[in-house]
């Protein structure tokens, strides 16, 4: 078996930034990675996540229960790890991924009363490392930004046009019970939280991977 190495984190912590420089700094280190994101929008396994994106099955998260809106990312998971990475891994190689069952995690489970948390946690990773097959990660980095830090970050991505915002992106309400979740399961799964925000502003790009790839050298 390789590692699995996953950046997560809620949309505008600069999770893909991350995730392409933790890829340059370990290839810089001679260590041989593999860099995958999710979800696939390249690929039809993605079909269902950008239908439930659009508003295509309600304008809210909360319209797909969080089961169901679990289901959409897994299989896109799978078809992923079956068709384009598995086998690297299984080799002994080394993967790093934007996004994984964590998104899960965080996302889905933000949608259900406090007290079903841990129950929906066990449930979502025995459905997708157990059941569906595809490996645990070896460490876990989540991204943490403040919402507020967020929004200003994503709106200068956009250029001010909030119609670009996915039902996610722009349910601040979302966002916030999703960041209280990602805390939870944060502690509950024993993932590394790296703080991105000081005193109300976004640390520098370079501060926080220097953080990051600290982090992973630890597990390879």
């Amino acid at each position: 078996m390789g590692k699995l190495i996953v950046i997560e984190g809620l949309d505008g912590s600069g999770k893909s930034t991350q995730l392409e420089l933790l890829y340059k700094h370990l290839t810089e280190k001679g260590i041989d990675c593999r860099m995958v994101s999710f979800p696939d929008y390249e690929h039809p396994s993605s079909t269902l996540v950008k239908m439930y994106l659009a508003g295509e099955f309600g304008n809210k998260p909360g319209d797909v229960n969080a089961y169901a809106a679990s289901t959409f990312y897994a299989v896109d998971r799978y078809a992923s790890f079956k068709k384009y990475w598995g086998e690297y891994y299984n080799a002994g190689g080394v993967v790093i991924a934007g996004r994984y069952v964590t998104s899960n995690a965080v996302h889905q489970n933000s949608k259900l009363p406090k007290e079903q948390w841990e129950s929906f946690l066990d449930w979502l990773y025995d459905f997708e490392y157990k059941k569906m097959g595809i490996p645990a990660p070896d460490k876990v980095i989540f991204l943490d930004m403040p919402i507020e830090v967020s929004q200003k970050l994503m709106t200068g991505r956009y250029k001010g046009d909030e119609d670009k915002k996915d039902i996610h992106e722009r349910d601040t309400e979302y966002l916030e019970h999703c960041r209280q979740s990602a805390v939870f399961t944060a502690d509950y799964s024993g993932w590394n939280i790296i703080s991105c925000a000081e005193n109300g502003e976004a640390r520098t790009i370079d501060d926080i991977a220097h953080d990051v790839l600290n982090e992973v050298l630890k597990v390879l």
